[in-house]
């Protein structure tokens, strides 16, 4: 194993950069051990996540870049980070931003300071001005610290923080960068819901002949695209925003093939040509079955993975957008209705919308329109370099 030690060490903490076996296995199991004995984290597959850190595997090197550090105190390993850079993210905004993810730790300031300045020095090396996160290794994966709903299980791409976590982070000198909202949402109490988001919904096919249908599995490649086009569109001027590269999507369009559910894949498209004009992805929470799985396949956990249909009954809408130009038509509106009729279909009858970006009035607005509740909050963090 490749190991190469930081120049960034205390009297007692030592850094080290992993890369594979044995330290690539203790940067898995960490949060194992710091978390397995609360009743709300969900352990992630271990095989998965040694495949999502693999160079080879996973869509993010074809456009980044990353490292992955671990923290020992007298030999023993109190807290990981990665520092990465998104070379797509840094040419699209013409920045020279740097990221730091998967971050955990004991309730040691002096580990994680030390876990900061390791990324940073790495991140510094390569030319970079400033350091976010955390983020695994996108604002689209596990992103931010929980700051609110620690007594809430996670849904699917959410992290679980214990409150120290915060208090450290602002302790080693870390400001807010944005905080994301998860809202929960209950989409078969339609009684609750403004009459008006119904009032725009109709409208939708007979004053702007748009269409809501479901997405196919046998095209679901092919409506990636869409969703691209969308996404790259809609989500363009959000903080954060990254477009997806086509390898990307092609390891998404694979990974959705695993919670695929026709009822709650939505493409809005004009009657007349076709034109894709927004969408929507929710997702039903395959946390529930990780949680049963205990971050293993074998011996059991394949067969809570095979009776997966009859576990999950919540779900986590992760895309809802519609593009600029049809914004007032009420295309969001149509889409959060077919998620009420949605809920009548399926046993899904609830879930979490987001995150939604504090700063983005007009989805929040949205979702107090159709009842919501804030339940978790996230934080993202800076520091200039």
């Amino acid at each position: 194993m490749s190991v190469q030690l930081s120049d960034v060490s205390s009297s007692s903490i030592e850094v080290q950069e992993v890369s594979r076996g044995r330290g690539l296995k203790e940067f898995i199991n960490l949060p194992f051990r710091l978390h397995a004995q609360h009743p709300v984290w969900v352990p992630p597959l271990k095989i998965e996540r040694r495949l999502f850190l693999n160079r080879r595997i996973n869509a993010y090197f074809s456009h980044g870049e990353a490292a992955y550090f671990l923290a020992r105190r007298r030999g023993r390993v109190v807290g990981r980070v990665s520092a990465q850079i998104d070379h797509a993210y840094n040419e699209y905004h013409d920045s020279k931003w740097g990221w730091f993810g998967f971050l955990e730790f004991e309730d040691d300031i002096e580990a994680l300071e030390s876990l900061l300045a390791a990324a940073e020095g790495w991140l510094k090396q390569r030319g970079c001005e400033r350091m976010v996160g955390p983020a695994d290794f996108s604002m689209n994966d596990e992103s931010g610290i929980l700051i609110d709903g620690f007594d809430l299980r996670p849904m699917i791409r959410q992290p679980w923080h214990p409150p120290y976590y915060q208090q450290r982070m602002e302790e080693a000198g870390m400001a807010k960068a944005m905080d994301l909202l998860m809202w929960n949402v209950e989409v078969h109490n339609r009684e609750k819901v403004l009459p008006v988001m119904f009032d725009l919904a109709e409208k939708v096919s007979s004053e702007h002949g748009i269409r809501v249908r479901p997405m196919r599995r046998r095209q679901l490649r092919k409506d990636m695209d869409a969703f691209a086009e969308v996404y790259n569109s809609a989500w363009s001027r959000n903080w954060g925003f990254v477009p997806y590269s086509k390898k990307d999507l092609d390891a998404y369009a694979w990974d959705l093939h695993l919670v695929f559910d026709k009822h709650w894949f939505m493409i809005a498209e004009r009657e007349s040509d076709g034109e894709v004009v927004g969408m929507a992805i929710t997702i039903p929470d395959i946390n529930q079955v990780l949680e049963k799985m205990k971050g293993k396949v074998l011996p059991f956990g394949w067969w809570h993975f095979l009776r997966k249909g009859r576990i999950m009954d919540r779900v986590r809408v992760g895309f809802l957008g519609v593009k600029p130009q049809y914004q007032h038509t009420g295309v969001a509106a149509k889409l959060y209705v077919e998620h009420f009729n949605a809920a009548e279909a399926r046993p899904q009858k609830g879930g979490e919308m987001g995150w939604i970006l504090e700063t983005n009035t007009a989805m929040n607005r949205g979702m107090e329109a159709m009842s919501g509740r804030i339940v978790k909050r996230y934080r993202v963090y800076e520091r200039l370099l």
